[in-house]
């Protein structure tokens, strides 16, 4: 309590020596601007159930249809276009780490809006050799400031990225879970004790085909997971 206190008074102070200027135009004041903020286009229902990309007609769209996704659901803030775009890459690859604050409480409010329900939440791991080159995992950020904004238990050793994968841009979503399989595993018990029967919520920054989501989900389930969702800040829409 006292560190969040402290860590919040200082960054108080070097905001008034230092104002900040939105990622996406630059303006003074904020790291992401309120007219920034505003022009985020959200996703709007009807989605489908199980992925959570815009669709119209029936509860699964047709890939769903035929290759549900091997976790309950994944929920988005919108469409990975600008200024989502601009900031995920700044938080990711820029070291602009002060966007973890407002972009999970734009996480917290996707899952208030799309009516998630999870008594757990886990982010989604780096491999300890991408987090020893980075600094740090953008998705543990992410998923701090959403546990804040809903005051949701946040738990960020349960799982772990147990080897590296190859780049996955240029690869199919088949190829991407075959990438993926067995790379994540979860801690060793009595820890994992805490995931039976519970609802557990994996935090990511960008989701494409729901390959890493899949990935991280399959041990979580072997723990004795009831249910697992995933929430990132993007998806690119078809």
């Amino acid at each position: 309590m006292w560190g969040d206190i402290i860590r919040g008074s200082c960054q108080q102070l070097l905001d008034i020596l230092f104002p900040p200027q939105c990622v996406q135009c630059q303006t003074s004041g904020a790291i992401l601007c309120p007219r920034c903020l505003a022009s985020i286009s959200w996703f709007m229902p009807p989605l489908c159930h199980t992925c959570g990309l815009p669709q119209s007609g029936t509860d699964l769209c047709t890939r769903c249809q035929y290759q549900p996704l091997q976790l309950n659901g994944v929920r988005a803030v919108g469409s990975y276009q600008e200024p989502l775009r601009s900031n995920i890459r700044a938080l990711k690859y820029q070291g602009n780490t002060r966007l973890g604050e407002p972009l999970g409480k734009l996480l917290a409010q996707a899952y208030i809006k799309h009516g998630i329900r999870a008594d757990l939440i886990i982010p989604l791991p780096l491999h300890q050799e991408k987090l020893q080159q980075r600094g740090y995992n953008q998705s543990q950020l992410l998923a701090e400031s959403c546990a804040r904004q809903l005051q949701l238990p946040l738990q960020t050793t349960l799982v772990r990225r147990i080897r590296t994968t190859p780049a996955q841009v240029t690869l199919t979503a088949r190829q991407r879970r075959a990438n993926l399989q067995g790379a994540f595993c979860c801690a060793p018990d009595p820890t994992t004790q805490s995931l039976f029967n519970r609802r557990i919520l994996v935090i990511d920054d960008v989701c494409t085909t729901g390959a890493t989501l899949e990935a991280c989900a399959a041990p979580l389930f072997e723990a004795g997971a009831r249910e697992v969702w995933g929430l990132v800040l993007a998806r690119p829409t078809r």
